[in-house]
Parts: C-alpha cells; structure tokens; sequence
C-alpha cells in the first residue's frame, strides 16, 4: 500500500510503501437483496471479504449489536482491543484512519480529523499535522489543536489509563512530562506536542520513525476536552467528536450511542449517519448471542473472532446459513505466553518442552479448524504479514500434535525430568481460549507437566490479571492464552506492543513477559531502516528470535467466522480491522 504523503520525496517515508497482506481469501460474487427477501438474489459465502454486500444510502432505524463480556474501555485513550478501535470511531476521529473500504483498498491511510496525512520535517523526527475546519464536539465546541495534544497527553498516565498502546510513551519527546494528572498546569509549556494555532498538531519524536501515520490513526489522538475529562471515569461518557454520542452507558450491560446533532457530514469524508441510534448488549452468554445473531434478533456481534464453537459448526454445515458468511486469513496469530518470571520457566529448557509438547492440531480445532479457524502457526508472524519468511523450529508440520520425544528431552536439560505443575490462565468469555487450555491440559500432561486452568474477565485481562506482571507473578500464571493482530499491517505493528520488553509496565501490559534486549535492538534496527526490504528481513528475524527464546507458543494463524443477517446493508470484512467494518453497517 502506498501511504500518500505530502512529503513523498522524504526517503524516511518513501520507505514505506508497505506490501498488502493477502487477506482476501475465497469467495466474492453476488450481493444479497436490498432487504434480504425471498425472492431477493441469493448472498454468498465470503461475498463480503472483496465487496460490500447489500449496499445502500438509507437512512433511519436501529443498528443493534452485541458482545459477550465487555469492552476493555470505551475511552479513546485507554483502549486496546481491535473491536474497541472499530467501535469508536462510531463517536471519535482520530487524526488518520483506514479508508473504511473493502478490498486491498481498505489498507491505505487518509486524513480523519486531520485534512491528510503528516508532513515529516527534522528528518522523520517532526511530524506536522492540519485540523479540517468546522469540527465540533457533541456541545457545540469547536475542536481545536489543544484538544488532540489533551487526548494524546492524558493517554500517557498508565496508572490512570493502563491500557492501549505505549507507542507515544516510547517516541515522543517526554523531556520527564507524565500527562496532565500528574503534571498539572504543565501542558502548555511541555514541547513534545505543540500546537502553534486552533488549527496545528505538531508532534517532536526523541527519534525517527516513518511510520508516524499509523500512530496518528490510534483512537489516543481523538480529541478530548481537558474541561470534560474525568480520567479514569471518563468512559463513562466520552464526548463525542463522531457523527453518534452516548446518550446511555450501563456499564456491562448496554450502551446506546444516537446522532450527534452537531456532527457536520461535510467535515467528514469518511463517514455517514445512517442509522438513528446504535445500541450494544454487554456481557452476553456467547452461546446465546450467537443464536440471536443466527435468528437475526441483532444485526452484529462485536468480537474479532466471529461466531464460537457451537454457531460455526451450525454455519458450515448448513447451506442456508454459510451464504451469509465471511472468512478470510487475518494479521492475527493465536498463542500463549510463557512466564519466566514463575519457576521453572525461567530455565529455556522448560519453555521449550512446552512448545514440543503442544498439540497444535487440538487447538485449532478449538478455534474451528482449517477452514473457519486458520492454519497450524509454525512461528509468530501471520503469513500475510509483509515481511514474512517461513521457519518451523519445532518441526510442527511434521509433528502438529506434539513432539512428545523432544519435549522430554528438554524436560530433562531443564531439571524437571518428571514434570511439574502451573496455572494456565484464559479469558472467561472466549470459549475457545478456555478450550485451547483444556487442550494444553491434555497434551502437556503426556510429559508431566500438570495445569491449573483459571479464567478471568476479557474486559481487566490486561490490567488486573495476565497483564499485570505482579498478579501473574503471586499467582502463578506461567502459561497465559492470549492471541494478537496486528495494531497496523506493518511489523512494527505487529510485533513491538508484545516483544519489546521496553514496553512492560506494572499493570496493562499485551506483552507478557518476553524480555531479551537482542529483539529489543532488532525492532530498533527495523524501525529506523528506511529500505523495505531490509526491514522487512529484520522483521523476519524477530520473528525467529522470538522463537529460539521460546516465550511464546504460537499455534493458530487465525481466521474469523463472521456472521452477517440478510437484512445487515453495507457489510463487508474490513482488511485493517479483520472484522466487519463497524462504520457503515445499517439496517435499512
């Protein structure tokens, strides 16, 4: 994809014209009728992977979605799950984003709040941003520069806001600021962000990256007005810079967004306001809503891994059903992190015979097999991401239901000849995370290695649990399921927020536990390389890295099963989000 940037003659940046992931996947063909009737021309399955199906410019109606468990944060700036992003730019606009297109197309970065794309100056290390003119808060108020460096700054106070990206922690010039809530009265005069008039984001970076267009894509550069920020309660209504704003917020159990009367469709190219309201069901049975889906009782199901176990068998076997269904290869690999900080996973050995020993095949059964699923992960990085060499240190594919041999052997280098016991954690309203530790359960024991399995909320997974390096540590979690896409399809994107062990902070943390300061200077070396293809090489070699170390057990390079009823109008998977494109669903 070509990131066109006004400063296209900067090499920095002329350096990344990242290579399209091949997402596309099977299928295409022909739209389901505007109201999905009867007589209406029949959906296909995969139709939405490279098109929009039932297209239309109809306005009014509900558009009704719903979630088991909860978001992790509706806040712009403590976020950070995909469909957390999806659904916020339902009420926010950040300074960039995806075009919300499908197809290849829907991989290229425009302006959103911003008229384009940056303009790099100080040879990658300034980045320079113009505000459209015209953009309102919910209230009326104009949107100015002040309230993106707000956004951007109070995003920074992890102890406030643990979760979401660190990437603005990591580049920008700090020079010892810690946002607004620590550092009161301190915004104006700190220079990492400034704001020259209403209308200028310019952003100081300690040093250069070409890729500043994908951070300024991240729901943290939504504006937030310092006036209406609560912090940590923030979420309880974020104002709304979108074309719908909270009108209620039930935390857990239902939000309901309605037009922001204030939302100007001629400052925003990029969306519409189809839909008179959108409302979302929290912390639903996953098995339940997925039958509502089926039934068509709600037109969208908020996840990044589509319908579960039970929906997927009903979807691929029934013919009725699978032509209004979606799957396609994602930038997402499903694994699980092993903890060196719990004894003996502090001995490589001992992580090692975790990786030999793992039935691979199991889990992805779990996940829904090769074609709803996604394939055996023979390392980390998806095979769609740029930059992708096959490796198979462990012999997977010669061995895909463990290495029973090897793995014993390990077990005696690491001292642990018979075996030993640990906690392997999971997230409560992921099924398939819960069966993929049942999974490991059995497949482990084959070698001695016993696991306790404990599940906990998706929503404070990452701040009060497996991410939280002293919980994990007290409570013994040595095997924590997990899964990851990639923040932007780039290898930066996908592998810093969880290799780079710079990034590990007391609470929030999506890397969970790999610490080797040779990948951290690989993702250095690759951040910097203005040469695509000697990135993309060093990226390649993280991945390798990363296994050698044996912190993570990867086993499915994923594919999502989405659902999309005869009545949803304009769906398609977004090849960014690797979901349905949240923006332009409606219902009429």
């Amino acid at each position: 994809m070509n990131l066109k940037s006004k400063a296209s003659a900067v090499a920095i940046t002329a350096g990344l014209a990242v290579v399209v992931s091949a997402c596309g996947g099977g299928g295409g063909g022909g739209k389901s009728g505007a109201s999905g009737s009867a007589d209406a021309p029949a959906s296909k399955y995969n139709a939405g992977v490279e098109q929009v199906v039932n297209p239309s410019d109809k306005t009014g109606g509900t558009l009704h979605m719903g979630m088991p468990g909860d978001f992790d944060s509706v806040d712009p700036g403590d976020m950070y799950y995909g469909y957390a992003w999806n659904f916020a730019r339902l009420y926010t606009r950040a300074l960039t984003m995806f075009k919300p297109v499908p197809g290849k197309e829907g991989l290229e970065l425009v302006g959103d709040l911003a008229e384009g794309l940056g303009t790099p100056s100080d040879g990658g290390k300034t980045w320079t941003y113009k505000l459209r003119k015209g953009v309102k808060f919910e209230d009326g108020t104009p949107v100015t520069s002040k309230d993106v460096k707000y956004g951007v700054a109070r995003s920074l106070d992890k102890d406030v806001l643990p979760s979401g990206p660190t990437y603005f922690n990591d580049w920008l010039d700090l020079a010892g600021y810690k946002g607004p809530y620590k550092d009161k009265g301190k915004l104006d005069s700190w220079k990492g962000i400034e704001t020259p008039d209403d209308q200028t984001v310019v952003f100081h970076l300690k040093k250069a990256y070409g890729g500043f267009d994908y951070f300024a894509m991240l729901p943290q550069t939504a504006p937030v007005p310092e006036a209406k920020d609560t912090g940590s309660k923030y979420k309880e209504h974020p104002v709304s810079s979108g074309p719908y704003m909270f009108k209620a917020h039930e935390l857990g159990k239902r939000i309901e967004l309605v037009k922001n009367p204030n939302w100007d469709a001629s400052t925003d190219p990029n969306r519409k306001q189809l839909n008179d309201s959108v409302e979302v069901l929290l912390g639903q049975n996953e098995d339940d809503l997925d039958q509502r889906l089926l039934s068509g009782k709600i037109d969208v199901k908020i996840n990044s891994t589509g319908v579960a176990a039970n929906a997927r068998k009903t979807v691929l076997t029934d013919d009725k059903r699978k032509q209004y269904a979606d799957s396609a290869p994602l930038e997402r690999t499903w694994f699980t992190n092993i903890n060196a900080d719990v004894p003996p996973f502090d001995n490589i050995h001992c992580r090692k015979a975790v990786l030999y020993a793992a039935d691979r095949s199991a889990i992805q059964g779990a996940y829904g097999g090769p074609e709803a699923g996604g394939d055996v992960a023979l390392s980390l990085m998806p095979p769609v991401m740029t930059g992708y060499k096959k490796i198979d240190p462990y012999g997977v594919e010669a061995h895909p239901t463990g290495d029973l041999d090897k793995a014993k052997q390990e077990l005696q280098a690491c001292g642990q000849p018979n075996g030993f016991s640990t906690t392997i954690s999971f997230r409560n309203e992921r099924a398939a995370e819960k069966q993929t530790a049942e999974a490991l359960q059995q497949s482990l024991a084959k070698v001695g290695i016993k696991l306790d399995i404990k599940g906990y909320p998706q929503g404070d997974y990452f701040k009060l649990y497996a991410g939280k390096p002293d919980f994990a540590k007290k409570n013994g979690l040595g095997l924590m399921v997990y899964g990851w896409g990639a923040d932007y399809p780039e290898g930066f994107g996908f592998f810093q927020q969880i290799v780079d062990s710079r990034v590990i902070r007391s609470a929030g943390n999506t890397n969970l536990g790999v610490k080797d300061p040779e990948i951290d200077k690989l993702i250095d070396q690759a951040a910097s390389e203005t040469d695509t293809t000697k990135r993309n090489d060093i990226w390649a070699q993280v991945d390798a890295k990363v296994m050698d170390d044996a912190f993570i057990l990867p086993y499915v390079w994923a594919h999502g099963l989405f659902y999309r009823p005869p009545t949803l109008k304009n769906a398609f998977i977004s090849q960014n989000w690797g979901m349905y494109e949240f923006l332009t669903l409606s219902t009429q």
